[in-house]
């Protein structure tokens, strides 16, 4: 493995490329990566690296935020067949007809989506900053898609209407309240830490309920030592690196992403020694999709 991480580093300096990973990545993913974090932070980062190249370690929807930001960059997935369930459940027709349903709303994207909903819709938004995209706008209404459950979560810090689509991550949507019960018997007086992507009724059971960023500062800048965490099994790796005296227990097994642990690191050898799987997005397509990503990113 050390070679295979040897070869990717020269090869990166060679190429003046940079790798992402999202927190669920693998562990060695993760320790080769330039910059680990989420959806919000890596996009961010897409867009203001100086690099020729951006091999983005994650599913397909995350790579193409990439290339929508960046259009002069090369952008490649290690692992094409990476996707996303939650973001393949709304497409772009769907929007198109909930317009028409609700003509004075304002369309709110998830960034787990694909690029042709991101042109369709009016901003998008992450799960660390939904709130504040959806309180940034003017509209009474909000169409929040694709996942139902973190529009939930949305509706409880607003006083617009918000009109929830039907689709949800099937990863965090499993977890049930005896999951939470199971937890607080076990760990008794241990604060529970879940991402908004969960059930609403789980969401409201917990202690705390952020994006995959804001559950690791929390628990890292917490005073307490233990925590049990409710979203994808990838998040303990950052979580125990930066907290190697603190615990932290799973808040069901098999808490895994079957998609995000796809990426080996063979595979980001591949990207940097061949060039495969370069994303490529329709010119009109990407530009309708970059003003909705730039609306979000406008706003801190």
């Amino acid at each position: 493995m050390q070679k295979m991480i040897d070869k990717i580093n020269k090869l990166k300096k060679e190429k003046n490329a940079v790798i992402l990973a999202h927190f669920y990545q693998p562990d060695e993913i993760q320790k080769v990566a330039d910059f680990v974090g989420d959806s919000l932070d890596l996009s961010r980062k897409a867009a203001d690296c100086d690099a020729d190249i951006i091999i983005f370690c994650g599913v397909h929807f995350m790579a193409g935020s990439a290339k929508i930001l960046s259009p002069g960059k090369t952008v490649m997935i290690p692992e094409i067949n990476a996707g996303c369930p939650m973001a393949d459940m709304v497409t772009a027709e769907d929007i198109k007809a909930l317009r028409k349903e609700h003509p004075n709303a304002a369309v709110v994207a998830y960034v787990n989506s694909s690029v042709e909903v991101k042109a369709e819709c009016d901003i998008c938004c992450t799960s660390s900053n939904a709130i504040k995209i959806v309180n940034s706008l003017p509209n009474d209404e909000i169409i929040f898609v694709p996942d139902k459950n973190l529009g939930s979560f949305v509706a409880r810090f607003t006083d617009k209407k918000v009109i929830f689509f039907s689709g949800y991550c099937p990863v965090h949507n499993r977890i049930k309240m005896d999951d939470i019960k199971k937890a607080r018997e076990a760990h008794p007086g241990v604060e529970i830490l879940v991402h908004p992507e969960c059930p609403a009724e789980v969401v409201a059971a917990a202690d705390f309920a952020g994006s995959t960023a804001q559950i690791i500062d929390y628990a890292s800048s917490s005073d307490k030592s233990e925590f049990v965490i409710g979203t994808e099994h990838g998040v303990l790796y950052p979580l125990e690196k930066k907290n190697p005296d603190k615990k932290f227990y799973m808040l069901a097994e098999n808490f895994t992403c079957r998609d995000m642990k796809k990426t080996e690191l063979s595979d980001v050898l591949e990207c940097l020694e061949t060039g495969k799987n370069e994303i490529e997005i329709d010119e009109e397509i990407r530009k309708k999709a970059e003003s909705s990503l730039v609306r979000m990113l406008e706003i801190k």
